[in-house]
């Protein structure tokens, strides 16, 4: 377990400590079995044998079906069912205007399944009409399967629309629908809104299921004429026939039964299925097409039975059935494949128990048959394969799997039993012979070709190949080794089923693996995993268990791993407890309480790191030193123990200054080095360690041998690690620090580097690139990197910059809610992009400014905004592109859906795997980004945009881009085709903070974040007017007044200018700043101010989409709120102004929601289909969570969040009228968290909001100068925005009795 999570600056890294061992039961739980081998009953082989068909297609996990899944159709209720086609015109659709579904796409469909399907089916319902697609089969490799028959549905938006996927169980004649697979139901207007958008309904994996079949559905719909019926798919009649109907019933009543058997495992449901199988049968003519699937499906659950029970004479029974169900099924019957790989797996499973050749021989012709006519990528081809490579009894010489019936014994070939073979590993393991370890692992692989998956001790061997080839890993190294190891465990695993008495063990070793493959790979799907599955184990180990222990120990262990990887608090305190725990299980004299005790110190060291409770770390060394003490010299974790207590007594040095504590640090350290000779796979953490140890020592004592020895110890280290060892990242940053301690201290390294403050920034960059060492680490590495760089002022410092923020936009990006990255957000530096800016414009670079600041700003939005890039440019470029392109909007669709909110008690293997699912699809998502790059003309899609791409903003006037950082305070303008102007400002970023706050309490007291938490005493009117004044006056001189000097050959005057603030320059009115004074300027009679978030949103904001004929616009009015206890007067008679003012029908079409109206639903639904819209209401900036941040309606709030989930990109216009809608929050200024930057980033070309609290009057009178200005002469342009604000502004001016902060309150975002 490793023990250290470094602070995002802290200069020292962890220790490169070995990791802790988990606790394995002496006999039960270890990976080689040891002693008399596990003996299982016939029917257990029974079992096996039909384990094959459901392989392909089980999860390894405990599953329960759907709450709704336990419903059984009633024998007697009407239902459709396909059967004969009935003319269109019957359905009395005809004549109306309709919709069709022109396509219907699911994905994952054999997800989790249970059994081989034939093919897939959709119906679609609505008015009492049924629709069912063609029946499509699957391949192996087919995530997507898409159904392309155009069904025509009435087009009343609230008309029902329900929609089923089905797996079926036979291509020919169907009888019934087969398995429900998915079922949802939603209005018209609901498909219509997410056909229009390509957003697919997405369905979370059903209650405590890890996986469920098909993911999500997309129906694709589109209007077309009444009478325009051309190839439409013609609705099915309602079977007539009693007999018929109750026949299908039967049938899937069947299917329901048997679906519900294999998950719950409750005989009850398999009996009842049988029942209906064979009432199906009797119902069923023997001349009814219909007849071989009744046949087949009863033999199916016959032989299940058979399995189940152990009454092996029964075979003969489904055997039977399947016969006479192939004998209907001829050649080239699309059933038969199937019906004859069923029929060859009973067969052998007779051949098993009662050793008929003739039945091993039927069997293989029949398997040869299914591989002649199947496709290879069928799921029934890889079953057939599957089964003759694993029932291939008594395999010899050459015979091959098609030589099924003809084996001979043969008494000299027989390999070694797996006795003898764990016998040999032991001896082997004990010796370290490297040539007897490959001759054991040959054994092995001898023996598992001759003990096949009938034989209960293949898992035994498998298990034990596995352990084996992990030992052989540690010693060399190989990356294969591991790999096997994996797949042989999760074979082993797929032996032992849920209900197996050994499901435990395999749980637990794969875990093991999984977790030795992460900590040399990086892969996180291993580490999320491996926690699963030792979830899994310790489900199977309640209390009393005598394996209990041993489960909450790895599960710990695991959970730690998972913690120092990612940080997350709650995988820590769960580890603790755990290990807590498992220690109270293994009292004094336990054979296993000495790694217990370690593993609960290192737990405790870790927490101690995080959280600073000294209580922890006494803790953490008293158990250290109790494990020591029960590891005395010949103890094989001897050195284990030596290494943590050492690390942990320098810890503690640090901490509190012991002398005493250091020096047993390093003599701990030499001795646990003593223990591991050169070659030994744990010499390289030992020399880590004893290096970082001598390295705290120089600091303390400056003996200049210390800081040489542990320099050479650290190059030593870094030579015995493997391109993909983690330790890499560890042992990098300890030599970065180690070198930095040779620059300050004036001394030379030995070796390769000479300057020692280069290499110590080579270091810092490779541990910053060590892919393995995991995002979170190799984030926080660069950070150091910036840190020291900048400290230095080393060249290094604007790649270090750029490598951080492009680690911070990947580490981002796997968080799947958009709240938990504002709060991860937090953990790292807030001014990281200005500072990278300012690093630029130091080195005169201004492009390159411009480009690290679109880069590292914004990033939440810009991520949001990626899933919903159009692509429309690969529509021409062929086949490929197109497909890519469907890919992109696909996962970009799932991954911009709202992610699961998991109520308080879920699971937390349930909250592990959403994010699991998640984070597999970024990983597709970034690999159809990197496939489209490799496409002529999008080699930078979705890239930091360069500079050239960005100067396109300016196009309609040149833009002020304010940079404020620790070092500078700087403008840059951007105009349209010339270079840009870098202006140096005289204001510092102290000054600035000091502005910011004088201006907030000169406007109103509870305007805006506050950077003090100071409060006073709000001032009278005539002094804040003075105040206000005079902190506009500082912003003109210090900042706005050097931008005008220079702008005079980009911007004539009366032209529009575009602000781009960062840092606290978001928090200042621009627009109105001024010398307030007898003949002083002011920046609004010179020129018209907009603001921006980011050059990216502005240039978003001005692509073009086709308009309407009538302008739809929404006034949205609440008065009164929930929660609040006053009415606004004004809202009900500014939606009335604002009706009067716009032009009349057919110019705007016009919707007033008025406050009895405005509901959060109501709002949403405005929102989604006006494309011009005016809020007049209560709105409200949370500080502390600014997505919470919201327009108050009548019975809930309309958040920030809400908003940035729609897609309003077709949208012009927003006008806020409610309090404080563009401010943001101080703890992250620089990603721009407000409602009307929200609308914006959601697509809203042209936007007002407010900067701090506005009274009725001043609203009323700005409305209506605005709206008079925008659209006097009956014309609706949102270009015009900015001139009518700034002409409704001027026109108040005059008024003395209008305060001057309700003149300036309003500000204009967008184009």
């Amino acid at each position: 377990m490793s023990n250290f999570v470094p602070h995002p600056l802290d200069d020292c890294p962890p220790p490169l400590e070995e990791p802790s061992h988990p606790v394995h039961p002496q006999d039960s739980e270890t990976n080689l079995a040891i002693g008399e081998m596990l003996q299982f009953a016939v029917n257990t082989i029974l079992v096996t044998l039909y384990f094959v068909i459901t392989l392909l297609f089980r999860f390894a996990t405990d599953t329960v079906p759907d709450p709704l899944d336990d419903t059984l159709p009633a024998l007697g209720e009407e239902a459709s069912y396909p059967e004969h086609p009935q003319d269109p015109g019957e359905a009395h659709l005809s004549g109306v205007q309709q919709i069709v579904v022109t396509a219907i796409r699911a994905t994952d469909l054999t997800l989790g399944l249970q059994r081989i399907p034939a093919g897939f089916h959709v119906v679609v319902k609505t008015h009492g009409i049924e629709f069912q697609t063609s029946n499509k089969p699957v391949h192996v490799d087919q995530a997507v399967v898409e159904w392309n028959e155009p069904i025509l549905l009435p087009c009343e938006p609230s008309s029902l629309v329900r929609v089923s996927v089905y797996a079926s169980f036979e291509l020919g004649p169907m009888l019934g629908h087969g398995e429900v697979l998915r079922t949802f139901e939603m209005s018209m207007g609901e498909l219509l809104d997410r056909s229009e958008k390509l957003c697919p309904r997405v369905f979370q994996p059903k209650q405590a299921e890890l996986v469920s079949p098909c993911t999500s559905l997309l129906v694709t719909v589109e209007r077309r004429c009444s009478d325009d019926n051309c190839g439409v798919l013609s609705p099915l009649t309602t079977v007539t026939s009693g007999n018929r109907k109750a026949l299908i019933l039967r049938a899937d009543t069947g299917h329901h039964l048997l679906a519900r058997y294999r998950r719950r495992q409750n005989s009850v449901d398999l009996d009842q299925s049988i029942k209906h199988f064979e009432r199906a049968s009797d119902l069923c003519p023997v001349d009814d097409p219909c007849r071989p699937a009744t046949l087949f499906n009863l033999a199916i659950a016959k032989f299940l039975s058979c399995q189940v029970n152990g009454t092996s004479l029964d075979l003969d029974i489904p055997i039977s059935l399947f016969q006479e169900a192939l004998a209907l099924r001829p050649t080239g019957h699309p059933d038969r494949p199937t019906t004859q790989l069923y029929l060859a797996i009973s067969l052998l499973s007779r051949f098993a128990k009662r050793g008929f050749q003739t039945d091993a021989d039927v069997a293989g012709e029949l398997m040869s048959e299914v591989l002649e006519v199947c496709h290879a990528n069928s799921h029934i081809y890889r079953a057939a394969l599957l089964a003759i490579d694993t029932f291939a009894l008594h395999r010899v010489g050459g015979m091959d799997g098609h030589d099924i019936g003809h084996m001979q014994p043969a008494a000299s070939m027989l390999p070694l039993s797996p006795n003898h073979l764990v016998d040999r590993a032991e001896r082997c393991l004990q010796r370290d012979d490297p040539h007897d370890l490959d001759e054991v692992i040959s054994l092995h692989y001898d023996a598992l070709r001759y003990y096949d998956s009938m034989d209960d001790r293949r898992a035994q061997l498998l298990n034990n190949l596995a352990n084996v080839l992990s030992t052989r890993f540690e010693h060399r190294g190989n990356d294969q080794d591991l790999c096997d190891a994996v797949m042989l465990l999760r074979d082993a695993l797929a032996l032992h089923p849920v209900g197996h008495p050994d499901r435990s063990k395999s749980l637990n070793n794969l875990a093991i693996v999984l977790s030795t493959h992460f900590e040399h790979r990086g892969n996180d799907q291993d580490l999320d995993d491996a926690v699963m599955l030792h979830r899994d184990a310790l489900a199977l180990h309640p209390v009393g268990h005598p394996d209990r222990s041993s489960s909450l120990n790895n599960l710990a262990n695991v959970l730690s791993t998972r913690f120092e990887h990612r940080g997350n608090d709650q995988d820590l305190c769960d580890a603790v407890m755990l290990l807590r725990d498992a220690l109270a299980l293994h009292p004094v004299g336990h054979p296993d309480r000495s790694s217990l005790l370690n593993n609960l110190a290192d737990g405790l060291f870790t927490r101690f790191k995080h959280q600073g409770n000294d209580q922890d770390l006494d803790d953490a060394i008293m158990f250290h030193r109790d494990a020591l003490a029960l590891r005395p010299v010949g103890h094989s974790d001897r050195s284990m123990s030596l290494n943590n207590l050492a690390n942990v007594l320098s810890t503690r040095f640090k901490h509190r200054g012991n002398d005493q504590d250091l020096d047993d640090a390093v003599m701990l350290h030499r001795d646990a080095l003593a223990l591991y000779p050169v070659g030994h796979p744990n010499r390289s953490s030992s020399l880590g360690n004893l290096a970082i140890a001598l390295k705290t020592r120089f600091e303390h004592r400056r003996d200049r041998e210390d800081l040489h020895e542990s320099q050479e110890n650290l190059c030593c280290a870094l030579t015995l690690l493997t391109q993909h060892d983690r330790r890499l990242f560890i042992a990098h940053g300890s030599l970065a620090n180690v070198y930095m301690l040779f620059h300050q201290s004036g001394l030379n390294g030995t070796g390769e580097y000479i300057d020692s403050l280069a290499a110590a920034m080579h270091h810092l960059q490779a541990a910053a690139n060590v892919v393995s060492g995991g995002l979170l680490s190799r984030l926080r590495a660069s950070l150091r990197w910036v840190n020291k760089a900048h400290e230095h002022s080393h060249a290094t410092e604007l790649e270090a910059y750029a490598t951080s923020m492009q680690l911070l936009d990947t580490y981002m990006s796997a968080t799947a809610s958009v709240s938990s990255r504002h709060d991860a957000m937090k953990n790292f530096p807030s001014m990281l992009a200005v500072d990278a800016a300012s690093c630029a414009l130091r080195s005169g670079n201004m492009c390159r400014a411009v480009e690290l600041l679109e880069q590292g700003r914004t990033i939440i939005w810009t991520q949001m905004t990626r899933l919903r890039t159009p692509l429309d440019g690969l529509q021409d470029l062929g086949d490929h592109a197109v497909s890519l392109m469907k890919k992109f909007r696909h996962l970009s669709s799932l991954l911009d859906a709202p992610p699961a909110n998991h109520a308080e008690g879920t699971p937390g293997v349930n909250v592990e795997a959403e994010a699991s699912r998640y984070r597999r699809l970024v990983e597709d998502w970034n690999r159809v980004v990197e496939d489209i790059r490799k496409i002529e003309g999008f080699s930078r899609f979705l890239l930091p945009p360069l500079f050239s791409d960005l100067q396109n903003a300016a196009r309609d006037g040149p833009i002020i881009v304010l940079v404020a950082s620790n070092s500078s305070c700087n403008a840059i303008i951007i105009p349209h085709n010339q270079p840009p102007i870098n202006i140096k400002l005289c204001i510092n970023l102290e000054k600035l903070q000091h502005l910011v706050v004088k201006l907030q309490r000169a406007s109103q007291s509870q305007a805006a974040p506050k950077p003090t938490p100071k409060a006073t005493p709000k001032p009278s009117p005539k002094r804040t007017q003075s105040a206000l004044m005079k902190a506009l006056m500082e912003l003109w001189d210090d900042v706005v007044s050097p931008v005008v000097d220079n702008l005079g050959g980009f911007a004539p005057p009366g032209s529009r200018i575009w602000w781009c603030p960062t840092s606290f320059f978001n928090f200042l009115p621009f627009h109105a700043a001024g010398a307030y004074r007898q003949g002083g300027q002011l920046l609004s009679n010179l020129y018209i101010s907009s603001y921006t978030p980011s050059l990216t949103a502005l240039i978003r904001a001005r692509r073009s989409h086709d308009r309407s004929l009538s302008v739809p616009f929404a006034a949205i009015g609440q008065n009164h709120p929930a929660g609040h206890p006053f009415i606004l007067e004004c809202v009900e008679p500014e939606l009335e102004l604002v009706r009067n003012l716009l032009p009349p029908p057919p110019t705007v079409s016009f919707t007033k929601i008025t406050s009895a109206e405005a509901i959060k639903s109501r709002a949403l639904r405005a929102l989604r289909d006006n494309t011009w819209l005016h809020f007049s209401c209560h709105g409200t900036q949370n500080y502390t969570e600014p997505f919470k941040s919201a327009f108050l309606m009548r019975d809930q709030p309309l958040s920030l969040l809400d908003i940035s989930q729609m897609d309003l990109s077709r949208h012009e216009f927003a006008f806020l009228s409610a309090c404080e809608t563009a401010v943001g929050d101080v703890n992250t200024p620089d990603e721009v968290i407000h409602l009307a930057a929200s609308l914006q980033f959601a697509g809203v070309q042209s936007v007002i909001g407010t900067l701090w609290s506005v009274n009725d009057s001043t609203v009323q009178r700005l409305v209506e100068a605005f709206y008079k200005n925008l659209c006097g002469d009956g014309k609706m342009n949102s270009k015009r925005a900015a001139r009518a604000l700034h002409r409704a502004v001027q026109s108040l001016a005059g008024d003395e009795e209008m305060p001057l902060d309700q003149r300036i309150v309003f500000m204009h975002i967008g184009i």
